[in-house]
């Protein structure tokens, strides 16, 4: 990946291109074994429900939180940076979901040298239940 999303060319209320993925156990496993991260309650449908969850085994918040790194990723190219990333998980994320992650620019400035925007964040359920707002603030390369 080489494209790039340059800060001149971003404006104020412009939104990023969705980002979206249906998640299974296939996904939390792959992520588990990456992170090491093997908790029951992702893995077992016993251990979901024991966990107060009717549906069983259900999804890693820190997935989601991946998710968004995706989306920007796959927006911005390889010269923008994460600076900042934050969400807070309100809503389990359940096997079989279709997720999908959106961000609205809110902010652009020049700061200390670097071409920051910052984003309103949001995850939502195929139901279109938002399980996961927050905001960003990535580093956009310059044309000049």
């Amino acid at each position: 990946m080489t494209f790039n999303v340059y800060w001149e060319d971003v404006e104020i209320g412009q939104e990023v291109t969705p980002w979206s993925r249906q998640t299974d156990f296939m996904h939390w496993n792959r992520y588990a074994a990456v992170n090491d991260e093997f908790v029951y309650i992702h893995m077992d449908d016993e251990a979901g429900k024991a966990a107060l969850n009717e549906q069983g085994a259900f999804g890693m918040g820190n997935l989601r939180f991946a998710y968004f790194h995706n989306m920007f990723r796959e927006w911005a190219g390889d010269e923008a940076q994460v600076r900042k990333l934050g969400c807070q998980f309100r809503a389990k994320n359940q096997k079989n979901d279709f997720l999908t992650c959106t961000a609205k620019v809110i902010d652009k400035r020049f700061e200390n040298g670097e071409h920051l925007v910052d984003f309103s964040i949001s995850l939502k359920n195929q139901d279109g239940q938002e399980t996961a707002p927050g905001e960003a603030t990535i580093l956009l390369p310059s044309k000049g």
